[in-house]
């Protein structure tokens, strides 16, 4: 069977050094056919496909448009791996991408709770009570910053359901409604520029503060110093 695409969707106006790093680590790591970008397309970027797509709505609309537009491509592998532009994997994965999760929803708006409020998590208590209504009584969160397998038609029956909501969490919606299971990890998220960090990980994210100024940048950086099959050259 073939490598599955990779969908990332990319915002507007950002010269976005996140996102050459991410490629460098999914051409060493992580098997796949073609890259599509969905939105913006930097202007350093060679050899991907591109879907352009609106960028005038609120961020939740923004990425949804993207992922919608994606699966509703004809040309993009029925299934692909979504990426966002600030995902590293940092280990081989010789046997594609695994389906991760975060545990339940219940539990991780328990840390959220302790930690903020507003849109986030106001989407992640709408998914989960639309979940609920639909009969997952106890739904899996899998809003990680990792890539995630992920079907078209499965995904656009998710957004469709899903398509009343202010903030939807796509990645939740579909995983449960698709009943894709998985295996649990802590998000690898890594917020600030500090050293404490799983030098060891298999996947790393970042903030563009901690990927700039923190150690984790400086450790993902030092991973993949040269270039990608994926920047022009002359472009930096």
């Amino acid at each position: 069977m073939d490598a599955p695409d990779l969908v990332v969707p990319v915002r507007v106006g950002r010269a976005n050094p996140q996102l050459r790093y991410a490629l460098r680590s999914w051409e060493a790591h992580l098997p796949h056919s073609r890259v599509w970008i969905v939105g913006h397309r930097p202007a350093w970027l060679s050899d991907v496909e591109h879907i352009p797509t609106s960028q005038h709505g609120t961020k939740y609309q923004n990425t949804t448009a993207a992922v919608r537009a994606a699966c509703s491509h004809p040309d993009v592998s029925e299934t692909f791996l979504l990426c966002n532009d600030d995902m590293f994997v940092m280990a081989p994965q010789p046997d594609g991408m695994p389906v991760l999760h975060r545990g339940r929803v219940t539990d991780v708006e328990e840390v959220y709770v302790r930690r903020t409020s507003g849109s986030y998590l106001d989407g992640m208590r709408e998914t989960r009570d639309l979940l609920v209504s639909l009969g997952h009584e106890d739904p899996l969160s899998y809003e990680l910053h990792v890539p995630m397998p992920v079907d078209k038609g499965g995904m656009l029956q998710a957004l469709d359901a899903g398509q009343h909501l202010r903030g939807v969490h796509k990645r939740t919606l579909y995983g449960n409604l698709a009943g894709v299971g998985g295996d649990q990890i802590q998000d690898v998220k890594i917020l600030n520029r500090s050293p404490r960090f799983e030098h060891d990980a298999p996947f790393l994210s970042t903030m563009p503060d901690s990927f700039t100024n923190g150690a984790v940048g400086t450790h993902i950086r030092s991973a993949f110093p040269s270039p990608s099959r994926y920047e022009a050259r002359g472009h930096r």
